[in-house]
């Protein structure tokens, strides 16, 4: 392979803004590019996955640019609501797309507007050569709900980098939720939970983004949980590094996720999880190489579920060492980002070959 172009969405880098998917397409660029891959990044502005007409203007201009034959990674946020800029593109160069989430999945749209969104992504996606997905689960659904031919799809897990074990605060009370704000990652759910358990000692942290559903997060600021409940806005680098240190327990109460990146982001520092057990974040959590569990799963948009896992971990002190101990021994059986970029350019390379 000669050289790989990949069109970013344009906040890739942007820290007020982190994202799995932001910290995924990075980690890709920077993985192949050590594995000597000539990578060109490009990063496009604009409203994903629906830009106005100057963002499709631009983004079709750029790829009208690159040589015909050229190999080219484009985020699926970029791509998949514009096919009627990447259709006419696929016919001359040979493009993959990365789908970290389908566009139709996000919690919360219209119904009009998902099936709107749904509709374009496949036309999309049929077009593409390649198209890569973020889990084993991602992959299936992909294949069955957009009639891909399975050949096409391709399976590439995040990775995460090795890290200390967490000190955690007192072992049980310190509880953390690594996630952007927004009904999908569920964290109104959560506070619903926590007030069921208000009798009983512990504080959370939301740590994530909270520009994006500005609403969403001024209606989870009316919360009745005092300071032992906190928005902190996003973390990166050391800071979020802290904040796990410190974490006796992650909480993701998804309601929706194709792999969850927080969680081994968790699991690396032997930090037990409590989350949902839907799409592909049972797979996610795993299981230790003794057979057990690293965390406790219960229904999505489950208040009285996750209420009264959170008052397990809170009351039964043998429940806590279980899933810590399981945590450390999931640890040792996590895999690296070099391995998500060696994965991700065989599957280039085949396309490649096969072309």
């Amino acid at each position: 392979m000669n050289g790989l172009y990949v069109i970013l969405p344009g906040d890739v880098d942007d820290p007020a803004v982190p994202s799995g998917g932001n910290t995924y397409d990075r980690r890709m660029c920077d993985g192949l590019t050590a594995a000597g891959l000539d990578v060109h990044e490009i990063a496009v502005s604009g409203s994903w996955p629906r830009p106005d007409t100057e963002a499709r203007a631009v983004l079709g201009h750029l790829l009208s640019a690159l040589p015909t034959g050229s190999a080219v990674l484009l985020d699926g946020l970029v791509a998949c609501g514009v096919p009627e800029v990447i259709v006419p593109q696929a016919r001359r160069l040979s493009l993959s797309v990365l789908v970290h989430l389908p566009l139709a999945d996000e919690t919360g749209l219209p119904p009009a507007l998902a099936a709107e969104l749904d509709a374009l992504e496949r036309e999309t996606l049929h077009a593409a050569s390649s198209v890569v997905a973020t889990s084993e689960w991602a992959a299936r659904r992909l294949i069955r709900h957009h009639g891909l031919a399975p050949h096409r799809v391709h399976a590439v897990t995040p990775g995460v980098d090795p890290a200390p074990l967490s000190i955690g605060t007192d072992g049980m009370s310190r509880l953390v939720c690594v996630a952007n704000v927004t009904p999908r990652k569920g964290q109104g759910v959560l506070a619903q939970a926590l007030e069921t358990v208000a009798d009983l000692r512990w504080t959370c942290e939301c740590v994530g983004g909270i520009r994006r559903e500005t609403k969403y997060v001024e209606r989870l600021r009316e919360h009745r949980l005092g300071a032992r409940f906190t928005l902190t806005g996003p973390r990166t680098g050391p800071a979020l590094a802290a904040t796990y240190h410190s974490a006796d327990l992650l909480v993701l109460p998804s309601r929706a996720e194709t792999f969850g990146m927080v969680v081994t982001e968790a699991l690396s520092r032997g930090v037990p999880v409590l989350t949902t057990d839907v799409d592909a974040l049972p797979d996610t959590v795993g299981v230790a190489p003794d057979g057990s569990v690293p965390g406790m799963l219960v229904p999505g948009d489950d208040v009285d579920a996750l209420g009264a896992a959170l008052r397990r971990w809170l009351t039964e002190a043998d429940l806590r060492k279980r899933l810590r101990t399981s945590a450390q021994l999931r640890r040792e059986t996590l895999t690296g980002w070099d391995a998500t970029a060696r994965r991700i350019a065989e599957v280039l390379q085949r396309q490649e070959a096969a072309a």
